[in-house]
């Protein structure tokens, strides 16, 4: 598996480097890389059959592009989703030393570098990615910070070493998708180094540069001091996604799930990003808007100020031109008269501003009490109507006291014609008593007068019996 996967390019490549950089085209143009759940499989495109229809042969080199970039692409899915899920369940910061975080250094490594332009030197062809990263600040300032600290670093001497460096800075301030995405936006630009059919200049670039974002959820630390960025290599680490194809798809549903959680990050983290940005623009609008309502109220007394001034100059030069007309054609004895008229008209201009201001003063005093006033006049409103709302309530209690009374008077009129109803009842039943008790005064009468005829009927047929015998 090693051998399909090449090293990376050196900017002084020798014989043998320049071999093992023409093997990478046997990955990347010989297989076709294609996704089975949540793992890799790899497929030679001879073993693939073609349909009837006219297709491009494999040899074209437009198929062959096309083929890189779509096995880049899900290389690209391969590594983010396995480094998303690996890095949630550790649960820790990630540094250099995590195998997932490598292989994903080296996939967008291999990314940067499909279909870069080649650029001869005196010791042979060169291709370094470095260039279109250092696009990247003149698009968003906040990488400026990242191109000068890799600049700084005193360990990198390749263009590649500072590259690498870049990505990893990159993902530490959790910026590297929206760093990609400014750079994919501006395909003038990247056009001086790329390939027309390359793949920063194609859709699948904008699908890597979305994907990016779920990496925001990861923490990163990186020591880049010790570390030789310029002679390491990169060898994409096939074994961490293949699977045998006859292998069952129990897992499918899980990888159903880990892609919908997935999408729902991505989600998240996009909306985050917009919010973000959404806020910037509304508070840089709001500076905006008051810096133009301060700069159009200074032009409005600047120009009041400019219109004042002018007056005043006319006004200036008509005086100075009358009096200098008046000293030409005068007498040089009327000089005096008119040096004397000169200034009783100062006295004169001068009394006028005094007053003048002596008004204003008074028009001043004049605004502070109307504005008092209209501010005692707004106070009473609001008393007003604060008075009124306390007599809309008490109103409203007047009309809930006045409906209990009527509720009340109700009930006792019920009470009353009750107790009435009562009272007569009462009567009857004492009636009724009366009665009974008269009926059975005269039922023991009837009693007693009973008992006495019983007896006397008793006595006198005991008085008869012994007759009889």
């Amino acid at each position: 598996m090693s051998a399909l996967t090449p090293p990376t390019d050196m900017p002084t490549p020798t014989t043998d480097k320049i071999t093992q950089a023409a093997m990478e085209t046997i990955y990347l143009c010989k297989f076709r890389v294609s996704m089975d759940g949540e793992w890799l499989c790899l497929r030679e495109l001879d073993d693939i059959s073609l349909t009837p229809d006219p297709e491009p042969t494999h040899e074209d080199p437009n198929y062959l592009m096309a083929n890189e970039r779509m096995n880049l692409m899900n290389m690209a899915k391969l590594s983010i989703k396995g480094l998303i899920e690996s890095a949630l369940n550790l649960g820790r910061t990630l540094d250099s030393d995590y195998a997932p975080l490598q292989q994903f250094f080296v996939v967008m490594e291999h990314c940067l570098k499909h279909g870069l332009k080649a650029k001869k030197t005196f010791l042979g062809q060169n291709k370094s990615f470095w260039g279109p990263l250092e696009l990247v600040e003149k698009l968003v300032p906040e990488a400026a910070e990242i191109t000068a600290s890799v600049k700084d670093l005193p360990g990198l001497k390749t263009p590649v070493g500072r590259g690498r460096a870049w990505l990893r800075l990159a993902l530490m301030q959790k910026k590297l998708s929206e760093y990609m995405k400014a750079l994919i936006n501006k395909k003038e630009l990247l056009s001086e180094f790329y390939e027309p059919n390359a793949l920063m200049m194609e859709e699948e670039g904008a699908i890597i540069a979305g994907l990016l974002v779920g990496l925001n959820v990861i923490d990163a630390n990186f020591c880049m001091k010790g570390e030789d960025l310029d002679s390491q290599v990169g060898v994409i680490d096939f074994s961490m996604y293949l699977k045998d194809g006859n292998s069952s798809k129990g897992s499918e549903g899980d990888g159903q799930i880990t892609a919908i959680l997935d999408q729902k990050n991505y989600v998240e983290e996009l909306n985050r990003h917009l919010n973000a940005t959404v806020n910037n623009l509304q508070a840089k609008v709001d500076t905006l808007e008051k810096s133009n309502t301060k700069l159009t109220e200074e032009l409005a007394v600047a120009n009041n100020r400019i219109i004042t001034l002018q007056e005043e100059m006319e006004r200036v030069k008509e005086e100075s031109s009358y009096i200098l007309e008046s000293n030409r054609k005068g007498p040089k004895q009327d000089r005096s008269a008119e040096g004397q008229a000169l200034s009783e008209a100062r006295k004169h201009l001068k009394e006028e501003t005094q007053l003048r201001l002596d008004v204003e003063k008074e028009l001043e005093i004049q605004i502070s009490m109307r504005q008092e006033m209209e501010l005692a006049m707004k106070m009473l409103e609001k008393d007003v109507c604060e008075k009124q709302d306390a007599l809309v309530s008490l109103r409203q209690q007047l009309d809930d006291l006045r409906a209990l009374k009527h509720e009340l008077a109700f009930k006792l009129q019920s009470s009353d014609l009750g107790v009435k109803q009562k009272s007569e009842l009462n009567s009857r039943l004492e009636e009724k008593t009366n009665q009974m008790a008269a009926t059975i005064k005269q039922l023991e009468q009837s009693e007693k007068d009973l008992v006495k005829q019983a007896k006397t009927l008793n006595s006198a047929a005991n008085k008869l019996i012994p007759k009889h015998h």
